[in-house]
């Protein structure tokens, strides 16, 4: 299936895309393939860098016009949602943590479109008050591979996930089953405020959220709706950014453009 891609002179829209890691940014390794995605999509991304005091990443952040929050080598630190460590939780990176909950101030406070990706999605989760799964291959009895050990030379796993009908992921997707690819041992537990859990893989493990609202039933129904928010927040734990030659993949960082434009608008 053919890519399409973004028509030309879109490029007005900044995205800002934090640096992975302290570490990373320190030796100068930059998020090229959510750049190159960005790039692809139609609109500039902006470097976030993890190094910048709070105020400095507010001010810029209010300069962009929506968000891309990447994956991590680092865990996001239990404490944020009153866990004890678990002994295969991963080192938190306090700086990038800081600048995920800066950014996710301002993108709430000024309605700003977030696409969160892997860490970024249990970041976003924890800053909303959600809890996290912080080992699925420990705490979840489970066949499938979700973490992908990169230097045992196995491919990338892919597995197909469950979308929610009537979501927004499944209004992108145009389909209620979709095949990803899988790096992350943890994953969202509870959801956060707002947040709906959107699909799943087939071992029951929540692989995307969305912003949602409730409204109120109509007469005579039996319960309220569940819709999504028009606030444009979507977190996704596989990686689109490493599935060039998908075009889901890159209708997610299309659809992020097209409601930063709404916005900006």
């Amino acid at each position: 299936m053919a890519i399409p891609m973004s028509p030309r002179g879109n490029n007005n829209i900044r995205i800002g895309v934090s640096y992975r890691s302290v570490a990373e940014e320190a030796r100068g390794r930059k998020p090229e393939r959510y750049m190159r995605m960005i790039k692809t999509a139609g609109a500039e991304p902006v470097l976030v860098s993890l190094q910048h005091p709070q105020a400095k990443l507010a001010e810029l952040a209010r300069t962009l016009d929506a968000f891309v929050l990447p994956g991590s080598p680092a865990d996001v630190n239990p404490s944020w949602y009153h866990a004890p460590r678990h002994a295969r939780s991963v080192e938190p990176d306090l700086q990038r943590e800081q600048a995920d909950f800066t950014v996710l101030d301002v993108a709430f406070a000024e309605r700003k479109p977030v696409l969160a990706i892997c860490y970024g999605t249990q970041s976003l989760n924890v800053y909303l008050g959600g809890t996290l799964v912080q080992d699925i291959p420990s705490e979840i009895d489970t066949p499938l591979t979700h973490n992908w050990a990169q230097s045992d030379g196995e491919p990338e796993p892919f597995h197909t996930l469950r979308v929610e009908p009537g979501s927004r992921l499944a209004q992108l997707a145009g389909a209620e089953e979709i095949d990803v690819n899988s790096d992350h041992h943890q994953a969202v537990a509870r959801p956060g405020r707002g947040l709906r859990a959107v699909a799943y893989a087939p071992d029951g493990v929540i692989e995307a959220v969305e912003l949602t609202e409730e409204r109120a039933a109509e007469p005579g129904a039996d319960k309220a709706t569940t819709l999504p928010n028009s606030h444009w927040v979507l977190g996704v734990q596989w990686h689109p950014e490493r599935m060039p030659e998908d075009a889901f993949a890159h209708t997610l960082f299309r659809e992020l453009i097209a409601a930063a434009r709404r916005v900006a608008a």
